[in-house]
């Protein structure tokens, strides 16, 4: 993805997808080290999604003419909001077929996320996915932000000018969740979303975004059968992501994303999820494992003062 693609896009989004575009476009400083910016949503640390979307950017630099077919990363320590993030790409080889990359996000001389990720030459091969599940059509469905804005008063104080933000990326829910007031239900959920405008025809935009996307809301699939969530003291961080891309898509056209979670324990909590087009064509698949500490167990639970608390490492 270059510079001159981003700012095209740049121009017929709205504000809040323009800042994402931008973030996207990182500033190269040597030939194997980039450096992104971060927007301070109004949380103590920086999105999982950005960082994974930032560092898919960074191997992208390095791999000309190729698309990446999965990655693999480890959050290790909180992002800071507000200070720079560098990227180095470690360039581990570049075969006929199959590329592959290193990065390492990097804030005051420490690592905060590792990724792994590997780029293929298109071609052809043997084909088959399994079917989109039956759900509502997302034209069926109301708004994520216009449900937030019916529960504004039921959320913490600390949290209602980061919830009214401008969003970037349209979410409609099939089983909307009430976060300050989550009911105990079945480990799965359904989600549809895209970008809100138009974005070009650049594959490695839509792919980035797409891996930003990925972490939205997929942590609290494993939280739904317990009935809790980041607003009822349970600390939260995405541990791990992995994802998988199977075929060509545009983020700018609806994309349902189907989660569940087999399992929580430790802690811990895994999440899956299958990602596919209006049409019923599975484009991607992700995995994340995530930290799920109960700290409302031995006391009464504070969001506001949880807010400072969860810039600590994991």
């Amino acid at each position: 993805m270059n510079a001159s693609a981003l700012l095209w896009a740049g121009q017929v989004l709205n504000q809040a997808l323009s800042k994402i575009i931008s973030q996207l476009d990182l500033e190269q400083i040597e030939l194997n080290l980039f450096r992104g910016q971060s927007e301070n949503l109004g949380t103590p640390r920086v999105f999982g999604g950005q960082v994974i979307g930032q560092a898919l950017i960074a191997a992208l630099r390095t791999v000309p003419d190729r698309h990446c077919h999965s990655l693999h990363g480890y959050f290790l320590r909180p992002g800071n909001p507000n200070a720079p993030i560098l990227y180095e790409v470690d360039r581990i080889r570049d075969g006929k077929s199959f590329t592959t990359r290193r990065v390492v996000a990097l804030q005051s001389g420490e690592a905060i996320f590792n990724l792994s990720c590997s780029f293929q030459v298109l071609e052809e091969g043997l084909s088959h996915a399994r079917s989109m599940p039956d759900v509502p059509h997302p034209d069926e469905l109301p708004d994520e932000r216009e449900l937030m804005q019916a529960r504004l008063a039921s959320i913490p104080e600390a949290m209602r000018e980061m919830m009214q933000r401008e969003r970037p990326i349209e979410l409609k829910r099939v089983e909307p969740i009430d976060y300050a007031n989550p009911k105990k239900m079945p480990p799965k959920q359904h989600t549809w979303f895209r970008a809100r405008y138009p974005l070009g025809d650049d594959p490695a935009l839509h792919q980035c975004l797409l891996a930003y996307a990925s972490d939205m809301g997929i942590l609290s699939t494993c939280a739904l059968p317990h009935g809790r969530s980041f607003l009822t003291g349970l600390m939260t961080a995405s541990l791990d992501h992995a994802m998988w891309f199977h075929r060509p898509f545009s983020f700018d056209e609806w994309i349902l994303f189907e989660q569940d979670s087999p399992t929580s324990g430790g802690a811990r909590g895994f999440n899956r999820g299958t990602m596919y087009t209006e049409k019923g064509v599975l484009i991607a698949s992700v995995a994340q494992e995530g930290l799920i500490r109960d700290v409302a167990a031995n006391g009464a639970f504070d969001w506001s003062k949880q807010v400072e608390q969860r810039v600590s490492t994991h």
